[in-house]
């Protein structure tokens, strides 16, 4: 009897540790939540140093750095239409300390390459932050003037009509062939590394014409290249006298919104955390200031409807890409 009651006692005391345990485990991960950040947070991005992304991610960077008490390190990962960072999400750890910039190009992941994770499930939203601006650009010496002239000389000359872009696949790329469907012609795409690259290809007269973000706005305002079209909603205030593609009847309006993300399965908390501080960091005036040197403006988004944003891009890039005939081969 006594020996039974021993044990019985000794259950007892293991079943109390078991649960003491337990408690233990889920108190650190709640701890952790509230005190965060403790350490340095890395911010990647998809892009190279000095553009259009990289230099308003180092001021929102440092802004953020401001209010979470901890340094946010701006890390370049660029190549692969800007996918680098969202891919790299799948196989860190979701404790917050690495953030991911999202590009349009993710979405369209799916319908382009075999990839073994979902762009809308297998990643957090925490905070959308801005568009691109985008433009089309000639040398000053070409005899296109116009975007009207641009696709008249397309319908003539079926494939000799060449623009670069930063790559296949990207976003600049896909509206291109958007656009040569919808006005009923052919181009003929050259994939460039970067903005440099496809800048001085055609400064060499190598390439006919380029389309990207305004790496090419120096240029135009030198008088060394001629602006054709931008493609937001409205015009653009650096450069007013330049039609949109909508307002020219092409029906496109493309600023291939970013933001950015963090692994799937973290604490909801520390998401809340970040957005809050990212909110409060693109609120900041020279935020707004280093957008306006590239003709962009801040466009933001709640985690939940960046989330919902992400969900119906990846519904529509479905559409455009079996549209163009460029998806994979199932």
């Amino acid at each position: 009897m006594q020996r039974r009651n021993f044990l019985a006692r000794l259950g007892m005391f293991a079943s109390v540790g078991a649960i003491g345990t337990i408690g233990l485990t889920a108190l650190p991960a709640q701890a952790q939540a509230d005190k965060f950040p403790q350490r340095p947070i890395r911010l990647v991005i998809g892009y190279t140093a000095g553009g259009s992304t990289d230099v308003p991610f180092r001021v929102l960077a440092d802004n953020a750095s401001k209010i979470l008490g901890q340094p946010v390190i701006v890390e370049n990962k660029p190549g692969a239409g800007g996918v680098l960072p969202a891919q790299m999400m799948q196989n860190t750890a979701p404790d917050g300390y690495t953030l991911a910039q999202v590009a349009m190009p993710v979405y369209r992941l799916p319908y382009t390459t075999k990839i073994n994770w979902d762009p809308v499930k297998d990643l957090q939203y925490v905070i959308n932050l801005a568009g691109y601006s985008f433009g089309l650009v000639v040398p000053a010496d070409s005899p296109i003037k116009t975007m009207q002239e641009y696709i008249a000389y397309a319908k003539a000359n079926p494939g000799k009509l060449t623009y670069g872009t930063p790559g296949a696949l990207t976003t600049l790329h896909i509206t291109m062939e958007e656009l040569a469907l919808n006005a009923g012609v052919q181009f003929s795409h050259i994939p460039y590394k970067g903005n440099s690259e496809s800048m001085q290809a055609l400064l060499g007269g190598h390439v006919m014409s380029v389309a990207d973000t305004p790496a090419w706005a120096p240029y135009v305002e030198s008088g060394r290249l001629r602006l054709l079209s931008t493609w937001g909603e409205k015009r653009s205030a650096r450069f007013p006298n330049v039609p949109t593609l909508k307002e020219l009847g092409l029906n496109i309006v493309q600023t291939s919104p970013f933001g950015l993300v963090v692994p799937k399965g973290t604490d909801p908390k520390i998401v809340q955390k970040l957005h809050d501080a990212f909110k409060q960091a693109m609120e900041m005036p020279n935020y707004r200031e280093s957008l306006a040197k590239f003709d962009m403006e801040p466009y933001y988004m709640s985690s939940a409807d960046y989330a919902k944003f992400s969900a119906d891009t990846v519904k529509k890039e479905k559409a455009i890409i079996e549209k163009l005939g460029l998806a994979k081969a199932q």
